[in-house]
């Protein structure tokens, strides 16, 4: 592994500097999405083939079935969908498809694909709906349709697995606490909105619009991922102490005020003891999905 500072993506593009200064920090985050793979590619001619993928997902199993897959396929793109459950399918308004994981080879379709991604970022992409666009999300929409079987859209549901997903799917916890969706094995989850609040022990899952996970499922997927989280900080700490878990906290403004109670009925705040993550509604969670939309769609009528 080789850290590469980001001065040197951004020395001499004019377009990139233009965008730093017109958008949030999470905005130039999201921007930067194409234009780094893109920097890689044009800098490196060795790299045939070039994977973006998310700083929050973790792998479970090895992806080389996938890369068989795509070299059957012939494929220059791999994307992979959201997979909405029923219940959140209202979040398919910010993308159908997840910027995740995304892989591109250099070849005319790939190397084309990911130059039309980065201009449209760097000409929009902020944290807001508008005139069909989304961030660096709703671009990839056009992609299946534009350049054809040129795209692999992967429907593995052990993929890019993720809090919104897995109830899409059929789900079961083996021997060993191996996970398998729909008789698929994980292969990569995608921790979306997990964050500490306090120490090692308070966590907010993030979950209460998706539904909690429940126990078994939740220590099979976020057990080991807690420990590999423990494992980077030691390892970043040998380098530097004062690197650690950047914290939220607890915010006490109207919204969180608001948030409060379904938060504590749902059970979404998990308290970690090592490598067990507890949430306390006894299943309770799983519904959290569920009732929140009928909340905006019956009471709140949103």
């Amino acid at each position: 592994m080789r850290v590469v500072g980001l001065f040197k993506m951004e020395r001499g593009d004019d377009a990139l500097a233009a965008a730093k200064v017109n958008r949030s920090r999470v905005e130039y985050y999201f921007t930067l999405s194409p234009c780094w793979p893109r920097w890689l590619l044009e800098n490196h001619e060795a790299i045939r083939q070039i994977t973006y993928l998310d700083a929050d997902l973790f792998l479970f199993s090895s992806l080389d079935s996938i890369w068989t897959q795509m070299d059957d396929r012939g494929a220059s793109v791999l994307m992979t969908a959201h997979r909405f459950s029923a219940e959140v399918l209202r979040f398919e308004k910010h993308g159908i498809y997840n910027v995740g994981i995304l892989s591109f080879r250099r070849d005319d379709v790939g190397l084309a694909c990911l130059e039309d991604w980065r201009r449209r970022c760097l000409e929009w992409c902020y944290d807001r709906l508008e005139d069909g666009k989304y961030a660096d999300q709703k671009y990839l929409e056009n992609w299946p349709e534009r350049w054809g079987d040129a795209v692999w859209v992967c429907e593995h549901a052990g993929l890019n697995a993720a809090p919104w997903n897995w109830r899409s799917h059929e789900t079961r916890v083996e021997a060993a606490e191996e996970v398998r969706l729909d008789n698929e094995p994980l292969l990569l989850f995608h921790f979306a909105r997990l964050r500490p609040l306090f120490g090692t022990w308070w966590w907010q899952s993030g979950q209460i619009e998706y539904g909690v996970m429940p126990w078994a499922l939740r220590q099979a997927i976020y057990g080991p991922y807690g420990t590999a989280l423990d494992e980077a900080r030691a390892g970043l700490q040998e380098i530097d102490p004062a690197i650690d878990f950047n914290r939220r906290g607890l915010r006490l403004n109207r919204r969180a005020w608001q948030e409060l109670p379904m938060r504590i009925l749902f059970g979404s705040d998990w308290w970690r003891c090592g490598t067990i993550w507890v949430s306390g509604r006894f299943g309770l969670g799983r519904y959290s999905a569920r009732f929140l939309t009928v909340l905006r769609t019956t009471i709140l009528r949103r």
